[in-house]
């Protein structure tokens, strides 16, 4: 059955703000990696998108949030992966498991190949980057201790939710700068998935034994 076309309006406008976002945040990254974050102005990037720099506003409040538009996937990944969490399993386990789902199906902030190390020099090459990294790594280590808390009905304060967020924080970031640096040194994406992996796991094993006796592991 064919539906009204006023039905099929709003997703046409989601799928074209979409497709207008990602083509904004793709030629920004290649102005980036071409040029440097600071050596490119938002203007530019508005010409090169082949969009007015208003538009580029409407998607992007920040420049830098063009550079990092991935964040709120990533974001959306560790918040539904305790929500929807079988409640069998522990809410560490599941954040192990997260990790692994996300290398199987290659999600973009998770890889480990020419194209992630120059996001990396670029990063490397700007201070505001290098700011705002360190912000959503704090931000991040917020959101996990909130959605921990939550997912077992604890006060979202409960101060064995935040340790637990900050080991597991500290694991995965430890992880991404360790797979990163051996694929810079060895060209070889597996060796540098596999390390990172191995990484997480290790990290869970110490997150659930200092968080023994709590329901998050």
């Amino acid at each position: 059955m064919t539906m009204p076309p006023a039905a099929n309006q709003p997703d046409r406008r989601s799928r074209k703000r979409l497709a207008t976002r990602r083509t904004i945040s793709a030629v920004a990254d290649r102005l980036f990696f071409e040029r440097g974050f600071d050596n490119v102005t938002v203007d530019e990037i508005a010409a090169a998108a082949d969009v007015g720099r208003m538009t580029v506003f409407n998607h992007f409040a920040r420049k830098e949030d063009m550079f990092f538009d991935r964040d709120e996937e990533g974001r959306e990944s560790l918040r539904d992966a305790l929500r929807q969490r079988d409640p069998s399993v522990p809410p560490v386990e599941a954040l192990r498991l997260l990790a692994h789902q996300l290398v199987r199906e290659q999600a973009p902030y998770l890889e480990f190949s020419a194209r992630s190390e120059s996001f990396i020099e670029t990063v490397k090459g700007s201070e505001t980057l290098k700011a705002r990294a360190r912000a959503i790594r704090g931000e991040l280590e917020t959101l996990v201790a909130g959605a921990l808390a939550e997912c077992v009905g604890r006060d979202l304060n409960d101060p064995d939710a935040h340790l637990a967020a900050g080991l597991l924080l500290a694991s995965w970031t430890v992880a991404f700068i360790q797979a990163h640096r051996t694929f810079h040194e060895t060209r070889d994406s597996d060796k540098a998935t596999a390390l990172f992996l191995a990484l997480i796991d290790k990290g869970a094993i110490g997150a659930t034994a200092a968080m023994a006796g709590t329901p998050y592991a």
